[in-house]
């Protein structure tokens, strides 16, 4: 199958099957996902969703984080994997939220990568889920799963490679949603230690089922 083979399957099959596709770290606002996103790094969206209805409680708006100190947010977000540096950034974030931005979460990535906290992932999923720009978020599931599927070649050794092949081969009309898709399926079917090739549905377009599995099965 060649890669324009993979990437038509690849958008058949979703578009059909799952074509409401969110993320699942739970928000009200674009202030509040870039908190969570922020919090997601390195950590569960299990785990953020668990701290932030109480953190969000006591500082719903950028203004009563940015007016806050650190020993004040650092108790929300104990849980969090890294909450010391995390707390940093919250502050930085809303004080350069409210300062520099009018309180307003900004549309470009450029300009949310400014901010503190916020790499090039994270400013990709907020102009992606909450602006619908064709941003590609590339974490550790669609890192693993594009390459997986053939989608990209495994000699990409960056997300940012990763980023850009995706990005040049899925109509812009889906990249936000396509984002959605690699994501859940690497976080629910294809795992990184054992993936579920039994349960997933794409297996006739997946290059790592062409390669392995034939194999296993000779076992």
């Amino acid at each position: 199958m060649t890669r324009k083979e993979r990437y038509e399957a690849f958008l058949e099959y979703f578009s059909e099957n799952q074509p409401q596709a969110e993320t699942e770290l739970h928000y009200e606002n674009p202030y509040q996902l870039l908190v969570a996103v922020i919090l997601s790094a390195q950590c569960t969206d299990k785990r953020v969703n668990m701290v932030t209805p109480a953190l969000f409680e006591a500082f719903p708006t950028p203004e009563h984080l940015a007016n806050s100190h650190f020993d004040e947010v650092l108790p929300y977000i104990k849980s969090i994997s890294f909450m010391n540096n995390k707390t940093k950034h919250l502050l930085g974030m809303a004080k350069m939220l409210v300062e520099d931005f009018n309180s307003e979460v900004p549309e470009s990535v450029e300009d949310l990568q400014k901010m503190p906290g916020v790499g090039r992932k994270t400013a990709n999923v907020i102009a992606s889920v909450v602006y619908n720009q064709p941003a590609m978020a590339v974490d550790t599931h669609v890192f693993r799963v594009s390459k997986r599927l053939g989608l990209v070649n495994n000699n990409a050794k960056t997300p940012l490679e990763v980023e850009k092949t995706l990005i040049k081969h899925i109509p812009s009309e889906y990249v936000h949603v396509a984002h959605h898709w690699l994501i859940l399926h690497g976080r629910y079917v294809c795992v990184a230690r054992r993936p579920k090739c039994e349960e997933c549905k794409i297996t006739h377009m997946c290059r790592y089922f062409e390669k392995n599995k034939p194999l296993e099965n000779k076992l």
